[in-house]
């Protein structure tokens, strides 16, 4: 198997919610729109997140428990901490502040509008740990 790229798709309610969120504050890019549909890249990594619109023809019976509620589209960065200041200088609400894991890993949590929730992690190694590549 040759994976050229990785697509996240999520059907939200509102497509333009979304991809205001994603390209004002995590540098996404939108690279194919439809309507109802948007496909978000960035330069830096060939993961994309595709949004699409909630089939108005689906009753809600149809879709129940396919939410987002257990979902968490995580980014690794550098720097979480410098993201979380620039993040809190345009507005966006993350959901508490970094919190540092006890196996190395720090993270915040940023939700969309359509209930997206969007985790920026950053590895920091505990003290004796060996480096991760």
């Amino acid at each position: 198997m040759n994976v050229v790229t990785t697509k996240v798709s999520l059907t939200v309610e509102d497509v333009d919610a979304s991809s205001r969120f994603f390209t004002t504050h995590l540098g996404f890019r939108e690279v194919e729109s439809a309507e109802g549909y948007v496909c978000l890249r960035r330069d830096d990594t060939s993961a994309e997140i595709a949004l699409s619109e909630r089939d108005p023809e689906l009753s809600p019976r149809a879709w129940r428990g396919q939410g987002l509620s257990d979902l968490a589209l995580t980014l690794t960065v550098t720097d979480l901490t410098a993201e979380y200041a620039r993040l809190r200088r345009e507005g966006a609400v993350a959901d508490g502040s970094i919190r540092q894991e006890p196996w190395g890993e720090q993270l915040l949590r940023l939700t969309d509008p359509n209930g997206v929730v969007v985790q920026l992690t950053e590895w920091v190694p505990p003290a004796g740990a060996p480096e991760r590549t």
